[in-house]
């Protein structure tokens, strides 16, 4: 049958036909054939057409069988062939089973399941790669719902094909194992890895008979298998599995098969596979590797070394042609690849002891070699010439984006953080090493002689804390200030990236020039800030501005910044106009330190950046991060208290607008900012706030809320409220509007809706800490009745909450409460009945200890605990009934043997039950132990000096250990900035008393002084467990 004739069939006939009309099951493999050809029609018509067809025969029961006959059929034409596999694929995906994802009906019938599987093996033999891969992964579809049990024969049938040493067959069946490993359960594993680990060695050694993919999948599915094995956790099974003599050999061999020039039987694809390989080795079975592992090591070292050549010519300076980035197969065979696993494997050195030595005994070469990996590419360089976006965004510090030169960096910051002595002497060997090379390859000629002065600043730059610390601590001698003023200034000269790293690395380094150095390289930040610049000198400027704001502020070396304060604001201001997301999000963040750097030039400029902040807002209202950082401006402006009169003139008119603006017209996201923006700047603002801020922004800010369903917008509001409460609570009572509702009121309003049981639970996200405050600070002035009110519509809402959050946000309104008035608490719950028919306090009893454990935040795990123990000590002495009557869930009862689903499912959890008080005291111990238990880690954890083999060398720090506060971030040895906790930026948390207590002492003197009292003795220690008693006796004798 002709095309033409195929068309007219399909484009007159198609609406005629259904799977009970012209079509049976007898002919629907020849229509088929005749739909598939339609289908690679150039005529969109008859291509359209045929897909229709397609769709009504794909509910006819041999659909799926005539399909896999087609695509096994090698007489098929190629073409057909490959479309059937294709939809044969998809057609597995959708109607194998009707537990898939993806399943639509009807599901394939038993007998056709049975044809198909006995026919597709057949096409794993195929000539062509292009349809076995198609065919393999059809298979690996298959098996995933009918492997082993109703396709036993699957397994055999690979290895056979395996086996037969045929190339095609080999690669087909290494192709669905590839697949199915991955799958392979603990129990499939001790079957199937005896009999495939053995056949895996031999198609990895067999590289003439092979192809690199093939091999490569040996390689990978080897690995998929070792890990299953090692998380079998059972060392009776690993040793059976994997001798360690057979591991030991295939390791020999992977080092083997690194060592292999790339070329007809090795490429980088395959040798990422085996580093892949080799790292899961080293993290989890060094031990098995045995002799091989000095042989790995060499042959890795020789990839880190000989490759950095291979890469700066092929990659970084793009003089030699890097061939194929892709194979055949559509897999990266780029050497760029292959360096993330060279890195991932000296990463895993870094996890143990043992193997860190070897690290540490060539890190000097290591950081030499790194530092050559950190240069920037030909194409990063056009990327980011094109688009400074891209430039700010993979230049960033915490930049998501990955590539060689941040990998490279990552394990170079990695070792810094690892042996902090050792890595300063190394990172200055080599960068003279590298600044006296490239200094000959200046003087040859060479153009691209720059770039390595670009990333050994780099390096230098992004360790700043360690450089700085080894210099005063004199591990390191080096005199910045020269190196400053003669190569970096010198450098300023060069191409533009290394010009703008070199004013970046200066700003880095500020407070080790001279007072001449420094006006320099200030007087050159400006002039690149200039317009007539390029995007990279003007980005590099915004955040060298930055660093020197934030390096020189409050230091002797401010009264030189600040007249170049104004330059610096006029640049960054003319930046912003031209600016795209990223480099605005760049410059408004250093507007803010600029800003912050004296407050008469930020009056002077207060206008303007109201008003560029109002626009941000308004334009970014879709992007929080541009819209957050715009609105900091704002909040900047508001601390420094000369600015609010303006703030409030320019400001507060746009904020009410949006607030009293229908929410339709109202761009998504802007609301809640706006909320944001306003709860910042009250913050920062000083009683009394002015009457616009009282008696417009606040009442419209309230309006809007209780009239909204949003939670973003409800959370917003809680916050915003929350601020004005801490800040002007007597304004709140004293205002009231024309229908003589108080501010207060407005609150009450507020708190309803946010524990209103019908909306959702996370509504209450943040209105525990809101009715904690405006009780706290209102307490003189609510009347019992709206008490009572709030905590009802508390309790009612904790009833109905089973997120976390939410849940600890409302239990510690009453630990709030009972930090305050213990009685007063007791008395309220026990008066109000609870879910269950018992008393509140029973429930808010049952969920408060049932959550303790699983509670956080540093401040809230205070307010709890110390309420906690203030309830335990009220009980003791008062001998109030409604604590002792009160039994809750203790410890779990855990059944003797093995617990299955199935058991576990007849027989539900088991508890013990024990008295309130016993239960709070316990908690006080788990906690107790916790902080003691993170104490001494954090005692022990991060030394200056590599003590564990270096027990005879000079400890540079007074006790050999970082602070707290460095312990808390490792990342403050590379000059990153600290993390803030979550509570750092909390107003009412920073001024809360309960702050300030040291939790372990103050649970150990509590502890310590109920061990002397008789009701310890007689009632308390017949509850505690072994761990709890050990912890009295190590609390006492202590």
């Amino acid at each position: 049958m002709t095309l033409s004739v195929i068309t007219v069939f399909i484009l007159n006939d198609y609406n005629m036909l259904s799977p009970q009309a012209e079509v049976d099951e007898s002919n629907l493999k020849a229509c088929l054939h005749e739909v598939l050809l339609a289908a690679l029609s150039s005529d969109q018509n008859v291509r359209n057409a045929a897909e229709q067809q397609i769709k009504v025969y794909e509910v006819m029961e041999d659909f799926g069988v005539c399909l896999a006959e087609v695509t096994v059929d090698t007489s098929s034409d190629f073409a057909i062939r490959q479309l059937a596999s294709i939809i044969l694929k998809q057609y597995v995906e959708v109607h194998w089973s009707k537990l898939a994802d993806k399943f639509v009906l009807p599901e394939t019938t038993d007998l056709a399941k049975a044809a198909i599987r006995q026919m597709l093996p057949l096409g794993l033999r195929d000539n062509d790669k292009k349809i076995r891969g198609t065919v393999a992964y059809a298979i690996s579809a298959i098996a995933h719902w009918d492997w082993p049990d109703e396709w036993p024969e699957l397994f055999p049938l690979l290895m056979e094909a395996v086996n037969s040493g045929e190339p095609d067959a080999v690669h087909g069946s290494m192709r669905v194992l590839a697949e199915c490993s991955r799958e392979l359960s603990d129990v499939n594993i001790t079957k199937v890895a005896p009999i495939l680990l053995p056949e895996l060695f031999k198609i990895f050694l067999q590289s003439n008979t092979h192809g690199i993919r093939t091999r490569s999948q040996a390689a990978e599915i080897f690995n998929t298998c070792v890990c299953l094995i090692h998380d079998t956790d059972n060392t009776g099974v690993i040793s059976s599995l994997l001798p360690a003599q057979f591991v030991s050999e295939f390791t020999l061999a992977f080092a083997n098969a690194l060592q292999v020039p790339n070329g007809p039987i090795s490429d980088c694809g395959l040798k990422r596979e085996v580093l892949k390989t080799l790292v899961n080795m080293m993290r989890n079975m060094p031990a098995m590797m045995g002799d091989a592992i000095p042989v790995v090591l060499s042959a890795v070292w020789q990839q880190l070394t000989e490759g950095a050549e291979y890469y700066i010519s092929s990659e970084v300076n793009g003089s030699v042609d890097a061939g194929p980035q892709v194979d055949t197969d559509g897999e990266s065979i780029s050497f760029g690849n292959l360096a993330y696993s060279i890195f991932d494997f000296v990463e895993s050195l870094l996890d143990t002891n043992k193997s860190k030595k070897v690290v540490k005994k060539s890190l000097s070469e290591l950081v030499y070699y790194l530092i050559m990996y950190m240069q920037m590419t030909e194409e990063q360089m056009y990327s980011w010439i094109e688009s400074p976006d891209q430039f700010v965004e993979d230049e960033d510090e915490e930049s998501f984006s990955f590539s060689v030169r941040i990998s490279a960096q990552d394990l170079f910051l990695s070792c810094c953080r690892e042996f902090k002595k050792e890595s300063s002497i190394a990172i200055m060997s080599a960068v003279h090493r590298h600044l006296q090379e490239s200094e000959e390859k200046k003087i040859k000629g060479d153009v691209y002689w720059w770039k390595i002065h670009e990333s050994c600043f780099l390096a230098l730059g992004s360790v700043r804390n360690l450089v700085l610390k080894s210099l005063e601590r004199s591990v390191i001698q080096f005199d910045f200030n020269s190196f400053l003023s003669t190569v970096v200034l010198e450098d300023l000269k060069a191409p533009p990236f290394l010009a703008g790293r070199s004013l970046w690395i200066a700003s880095r380094f500020a407070t080790l020039m001279s007072h001449d150095t420094l006006q320099k390289y200030l007087e050159a930040t400006t002039h690149g800030l200039k317009p007539d610049q390029s995007a990279v000198i003007r980005i590099s400027s915004v955040r060298a501005v930055f660093a020197y704001c934030d390096h020189l502020n409050n230091t002797a070396l401010t009264a030189l910044l600040t007249p170049f304060v104004p330059s610096l604001l006029e640049g960054l201001l003319h930046f912003v106009a031209q600016a795209t997301v990223e480099v605005l999000s760049l410059i408004l963040e250093t507007l803010r330190v600029v800003l912050s750097i004296n407050t008469e030039i930020t009056t002077n400029y207060r206008e303007k950046i109201i008003s560029l902040a109002i626009a941000v807002v308004l334009k970014y209202s879709h992007d929080p991060l541009v819209s957050s950082l715009a609105g900091d401006l704002l909040t900047e402006l508001a601390s420094h208290g000369t600015c609010t009169a303006q703030l409030e003139a320019k400001l507060l008119p746009t904020i009410v607008s949006i607030f009293n603006a229908p929410i339709e017209k109202v761009a998504p996201g802007l609301v809640s900012m706006a909320m944001d923006i306003l709860c910042n700047i009250i913050r920062k603002l000083e009683a009394p706030l002015s009457v616009a801020f009282i008696e417009t922004a606040f009442p419209s800010m309230i309006r809007c809320a209780v009239n909204s369903d949003d939670n973003s917008i409800l959370q917003s509001a809680g916050e915003c409220t929350r601020a004005y409460i801490s800040t002007a609570t007597n304004q709140l009572w004293a205002w009231h509007d024309t229908e003589n509702n108080s501010g207060a009121s407005y609150v009450m309003q507020l708190i309803s809706v946010l524990l209103n049981p019908k909306l959702t639970e996370y509504s209450a996200s943040f209105a525990g800490r809101l009715v904690s405050v405006f009780i706290t600070k209102s307490v003189d002035k609510l009347s019992n009745d709206d008490i009572d009110m709030i905590l009802r519509a508390v309790l009612s809402k904790l009833q109905r909450s089973v997120t976390l959050t939410v849940t600890q946000s409302l239990l510690l309104i009453f630990a709030h409460l009972i930090n305050a008035r213990v009685e007063s608490v007791i008395s309220f719950l026990s008066q109000v009945p609870g879910p269950c028919g018992d008393s509140a306090l029973q429930f808010v009893m049952n969920e408060w200890c049932e959550k303790q454990s699983m509670f956080f935040g540093s401040y809230d795990k205070k307010v709890s605990i110390v309420a906690l123990t203030k309830l335990l000590q009220y009980g003791l002495t008062s001998n109030d009934e409604r604590l002792q009557q009160i039994n809750v869930r203790g410890e779990q009862i855990f059944s003797e043997g093995i617990r299955t689903r199935s058991k576990a499912a007849k027989e539900p959890e088991q508890w013990t039950v024990i008295p309130l008080l016993v239960k709070i005291y316990k908690l006080l111990l788990h906690e107790l132990s916790s902080q003691l238990e993170s104490g001494g880690k954090n005692l022990n954890f991060f030394q200056w000096e590599d003590a564990s083999d270096s027990e005879d060398e000079e400890v540079c720090a007074e006790d050999g250990r970082q602070t707290l506060a460095e312990l808390l971030n490792d990342n403050s040895v590379i000059g990153l900035d600290d993390d803030e906790d979550d509570y750092s930026d909390d107003e009412d948390a920073i001024h809360d008393p309960l702050n300030e207590i040291n939790i372990t002492d103050y649970v150990s003197s509590v502890v310590k002084e109920f061990c002397n009292t008789s009701a310890h003795g007689s009632h308390f220690v017949n509850h505690l467990n072994q761990p709890e008693k050990d912890l009295l006796v190590q609390i006492t004798q202590s």
